[in-house]
């Protein structure tokens, strides 16, 4: 098993991993105390059933430098895979301001494949690779120096065994001519907006039960208060206030320190200091909001004018069309996306790329009557109207 700690040690292996078609990589990472997460452990395999192939990376290491690893990810005819990459790729993007490229993700693949919905790695190491794995060393402490046995062991198991995978996978997509769709699915995980989070757009991802406009304004401004303070001083948004804290102060507009200190749902050291200023200043904020320039939330599918036989139809045909091409229906189309094509619209992702060549484009000719469906045995047909 190589432990590298050094630069050099780095460089040699990453130089060993450029002559190869692909390299697989997993991460370490702690988030519990953290906004951004704390990079702990690299692994990196190259092909080959030898764990010699195969290195740990210690970026904890004093005087290490990632560049070599930076420079193997830059290296485009080397193919980056990785299992479940979206985290992966926020750390590199957010510390690095690198994506590894070309990249391969073999949860994404194994969708496409006929897998199922977000399949997990130690599912893949089962079906494909038939070996089992060991998760006791999952949740321990990345940052703990000196590594246990164990915990190398776990950590090299998630790029030794990746490497069988993505040739099975790759092989698969090939064989099936579906690698174009792998190809749309990862263009989302290396935009850099997939990485990174504007306060200003914190309170959308906020369960609210009212929609008043202006308590979605006070909502609003103390989401973003709230992000920008966390991202600032690095740490959990929940340590600075929670959600359900967030929604009572939006409720009860508090406009004094003497307020604060009546809510039921706020930590105590929020209520003092910069994060009470902050949260005072955002109840005044979101109470000032002009009335023409209140947010508003996007319209439910409850709210859509929807054809409900309409929507049947397409549920069973995208039930029949994801059991002919062996892929998830979520995948396909989700639930409230069908809705909102049966209520008109027609800007949705079913409506594009390989969506559209499995699911859209009939969808859309079953909106328009130009086909309908048949019963032939047990499978579900198209019939030209």
């Amino acid at each position: 098993m190589r432990i590298i700690t050094t630069t050099d040690d780095l460089a040699v292996f990453c130089q060993e991993a450029a002559n190869h078609p692909y390299v697989t990589v997993d991460t370490e990472f702690l988030r519990e105390r953290t906004y951004y997460s704390k990079l702990c452990l690299v692994q990196l395999a190259y092909p080959g059933e030898d764990t010699e192939n195969a290195a740990l990376i210690d970026p904890l290491a004093e005087g290490l430098s990632l560049e070599p690893l930076l420079d193997l990810f830059r290296n485009e005819s080397v193919v980056k895979v990785f299992h479940a990459a979206r985290q992966d790729l926020e750390i590199f993007f957010i510390d690095y301001k690198v994506f590894p490229k070309p990249l391969f993700d073999t949860q994404v693949a194994a969708m496409v494949c006929g897998f199922g919905e977000q399949v997990g790695y130690e599912t893949l190491v089962k079906k494909i690779a038939k070996e089992g794995l060991d998760k006791s060393s999952r949740f321990t402490d990345w940052s703990r120096r000196p590594l246990t046995d164990a915990q190398k062991n776990y950590a090299l198991a998630d790029v030794t065994h990746l490497r069988l995978i993505y040739e099975f996978l790759s092989a698969k997509l090939e064989e099936t001519g579906r690698a174009h769709w792998v190809e749309e699915e990862l263009a989302l995980l290396l935009d850099p907006e997939t990485h990174v989070t504007h306060p200003e757009n914190a309170w959308k991802r906020i369960k609210t039960r009212s929609s008043s406009p202006r308590f979605l304004a006070i909502v609003q401004a103390l989401a973003e208060f709230r992000e920008s303070h966390a991202q600032g001083r690095n740490i959990p948004r929940n340590r600075v206030f929670k959600d359900d804290a967030l929604s009572e102060l939006a409720s009860t507009k508090p406009q004094s320190m003497e307020d604060l200190g009546k809510s039921r749902l706020l930590l105590r050291e929020a209520r003092k200091g910069d994060i009470a200023a902050g949260i005072l200043a955002a109840v005044q904020a979101g109470m000032a909001v002009p009335n023409n320039m209140l947010p508003k939330l996007k319209n439910g599918t409850d709210k859509l004018n929807v054809n409900p036989a309409l929507a049947d139809l397409l549920r069973v045909l995208l039930k029949a069309k994801a059991e002919n091409f062996g892929v998830a229906p979520k995948l396909i189309a989700p639930t409230a996306d069908l809705d909102a094509l049966a209520a008109g619209q027609r800007d949705l992702a079913m409506t594009k790329g390989w969506r559209n060549e499995v699911f859209g484009q009939d969808a859309l000719r079953l909106c328009d009557g130009k086909i309908g469906l048949v019963a032939k045995g047990k499978s579900v047909v198209t019939m030209e109207l």
